[in-house]
């Protein structure tokens, strides 16, 4: 078991083995790393080797993680069975330019549980998948704009990474202006995303109304990461269900993140079936996967058996067996009962985290559901990505309380968001609260 208790973190010690890997990594990639997500300042600790619920450093320090590879790893590192399954599979051959018998059956597996999913496609990210999907709703509707709602994160396509951060002196216009994430975005990618706000349906009905001509898709996370951890509301995604289908506009909920709450992802709970969903992280058992599924007429456009298909989709390693080999095996240990013991193991947590900030007089409030939780240290009204955007000072509050939770070896994102493993149970909850009624209270 870790020890929660704080200790002087090694790897930010002059010498330390860390500093060491950043001062080589820093001259051979840019900024020292190959995703922004894991920099942190002045530099992040390095993993050496995962153990079930926790990551050792490779300056030997140990942390339970709470982050889990950004919610890709359910089952936590080194499963034995995922482990085992991959393990027999690499002798008969790492990829082939051919199908084989592995991806079949994790289709079936995703098709027979997923409402929205009668067939379905493998990419390698969920980047791809929504990437895929985009161009598949394209193909579908002869149409080329697209609508997704503001801070929402899709992933780096460039369409889907459009008013990812809107600033706040762009919230006083009326309709949300289509804003570039990254420098150098062309204006022909901004001029055919439409902005939304989430859960604002008379913002929604309106510019739907006027743009439905032109628009594929309408592009929603369920439960947006980037706008909260917060859940759609029910009413608003069911008249967006409504409009869209009335209209021919593919509604694409993207699940990559949110699929971990149910075993027919989150639309199973809300009772809503989109025309396509992109999926990603746990349907890999910790390689690189995504995918894109939906309805057989939707997804026809990329039948080839008539020839030229309508969305071609190649791509060198997608279902390649060891992702479909490690896929299968996470999934088929995630039975209903899996999922409902995980997701009231979440429900433990943000409840001890919101009496733990109560008891300690700390202005906040832990949003999520399922095995995905996230905190706040503000308590307003959360209903869209401005209502969870923080000030400067929560802000800083926040990146001290992320470092107070590595000193007491505990794992979150930089952004306080995190997500339960099968192998965590109440011990691993309660070093969390201990950890964080530390973290939170110490000068």
């Amino acid at each position: 078991m870790v020890e929660i208790s704080r200790f002087e973190e090694a790897f930010l010690a002059d010498g330390s083995r860390a500093s060491q890997l950043f001062d080589r990594a820093c001259k051979v990639m840019p900024g020292g790393n190959s995703r922004t997500t894991v920099y942190q300042a002045p530099y992040p600790p390095y993993a050496a080797e995962g153990r079930g619920a926790v990551i050792v450093d490779v300056d030997g320090q140990e942390r339970y993680d709470f982050l889990n590879n950004y919610t890709s790893l359910i089952h936590g590192h080194a499963d034995p069975d995922i482990t085992a399954a991959v393990i027999a599979e690499i002798p008969r051959g790492l990829a082939f330019a051919m199908p084989t018998e592995h991806e079949v059956r994790l289709a079936e597996l995703l098709t027979s549980r997923v409402p929205s999913v009668e067939q379905i496609r493998f990419t390698n990210s969920g980047s791809e998948a929504v990437m895929i999907a985009i161009k598949a709703a394209r193909a579908y509707t002869g149409r080329g704009k697209i609508m997704k709602f503001e801070g929402s994160y899709h992933g780096s396509y460039d369409f889907a990474e459009v008013s990812m951060t809107p600033p706040a002196d762009t919230w006083e216009m009326d309709e949300p202006p289509s804003l570039a994430y990254s420098a150098g975005t062309p204006n022909g990618v901004l001029e055919n995303v439409i902005v939304s706000r989430l859960n604002d349906l008379a913002l929604t009905e309106r510019l739907i109304e006027r743009n439905w001509r032109d628009l594929a898709a309408v592009l929603i996370d369920p439960m947006p990461m980037r706008a909260g951890l917060i859940p759609a509301d029910l009413p608003f995604l069911n008249a967006l269900r409504e409009m869209t289908r009335e209209r021919g506009i593919v509604l694409i909920f993207d699940e990559v993140i949110a699929l971990r709450n149910a075993a027919g992802g989150t639309q199973s709970l809300l009772g809503i079936t989109p025309d396509m969903t992109t999926m990603g992280k746990i349907i890999g058992g910790g390689f690189p996967v995504g995918a894109v599924g939906g309805s057989a007429e939707v997804m026809s456009v990329f039948d080839p058996r008539q020839g030229h298909p309508k969305a071609p989709h190649g791509g060198t390693f997608n279902a390649n067996p060891m992702t479909m080999v490690a896929g299968l095996a996470a999934m088929q240990k995630m039975t209903a009962a899996e999922y409902e013991r995980l997701a009231a193991l979440g429900a433990q947590l943000r409840e001890a985290l919101a009496e733990a900030m109560d008891g300690a007089r700390i202005h906040g409030q832990v949003t999520g559901g399922g095995s995905l939780f996230q905190i706040h240290l503000h308590d307003r009204p959360i209903r869209d990505y401005r209502g969870s955007v923080p000030t400067p000072d929560e802000r800083e509050r926040g990146a001290r309380l992320h470092r107070g939770l590595m000193a007491h070896g505990i794992i979150t994102a930089p952004s306080l968001m995190g997500c339960l493993s099968t192998p965590m149970g109440e011990a691993e909850v309660n070093a969390f609260v201990d950890a964080f009624v530390a973290a939170a209270t110490e000068d």
